[in-house]
């Protein structure tokens, strides 16, 4: 091979390597003009659709946008769940998960999680009527029945904590509260967001919080790994809104400035 021809197809092949660098996760983002962000649309306080009106509320839904302004580029919510958000970051359905995702080791393993920006201990919902939950110490006893949903962060927890108490998985979080509501389980396992959800829209629900620090968790928002481009964004846009302000003033807005991770 002459001389020359070394030399062009050295040339071919870097202009190559560069395109090929330059088409980051991020670089398609601002090339699309969309920031596709899985959310769980039943997360009240954090990305809650109003059932009346569809319209899309909470912290992380107003982080959304303040993220995409901060790119300049338009926010297309995809909806996920906690069951499901592996898939469907793996699977390229969204560029990121925001929806105050818990930052477990078994997560970790699988996706590339941000800085916390919320961090929140772990709550139980009983009713008013229940006489045998009256604080938290009653809830690991026998013949207690305890309610989470499956996928979230409470069900390895729980079956960590739990000693005595008989654990029951459910498929959805709205099947663990019908358990509860109708006396099959005694209490259901949540989080601050949610405990807000289930006091402001149920009579019939009661809180019982931890006298003490129980398991409190970071929720940060997750990627897919192996393209640390938008991670780096993201985790810069997040140390922007705790230094500026943005963080806490969204979270006020939805009464979680109290759990606000520094």
């Amino acid at each position: 091979m002459s001389a020359m021809r070394l030399f062009l197809l050295s040339v071919l092949l870097l202009a190559s390597g560069l395109t090929l660098a330059a088409d980051t996760r991020l670089q398609r983002v601002l090339t699309a003009q969309t920031l596709r962000v899985c959310i769980w649309p039943d997360y009240y306080g954090i990305s809650f659709r109003n059932p009346k009106t569809l319209q899309l509320s909470g912290l992380d839904v107003d982080l959304a946008h303040e993220l995409a302004r901060d790119l300049g580029v338009s926010v297309e919510f995809v909806d996920s769940s906690f069951a499901t958000l592996i898939d469907d970051v793996l699977s390229d359905r969204c560029d990121l998960a925001m929806f105050a995702i818990g930052i477990t080791p078994a997560r970790q393993a699988q996706l590339h999680f941000t800085a916390p920006h919320l961090a929140s201990d772990i709550y139980a919902i009983t009713t008013q009527t229940n006489r045998r939950i009256r604080d938290w110490s009653d809830i690991d006893q026998p013949d207690t029945v305890v309610a989470v949903a499956k996928g979230t962060l409470h069900e390895p927890i729980m079956r960590e904590k739990l000693q005595q108490a008989e654990l029951r998985v459910l498929d959805t979080p709205h099947a663990r509260e019908q358990e509860v509501q109708s006396g099959r389980a005694d209490v259901f396992i949540t989080d601050y967001p949610y405990s807000r959800r289930m006091l402001d829209h149920h009579d019939w629900a009661r809180l019982v919080a931890p006298q003490t620090r129980y398991h409190v968790m970071p929720y940060g928002w997750a990627l897919a790994p192996g393209d640390d481009s938008l991670h780096t964004r993201v985790e810069t846009f997040i140390s922007a809104i705790k230094a500026d302000g943005r963080l806490l003033t969204a979270a006020r807005r939805h009464g979680l400035d109290s759990i606000v991770a520094p």
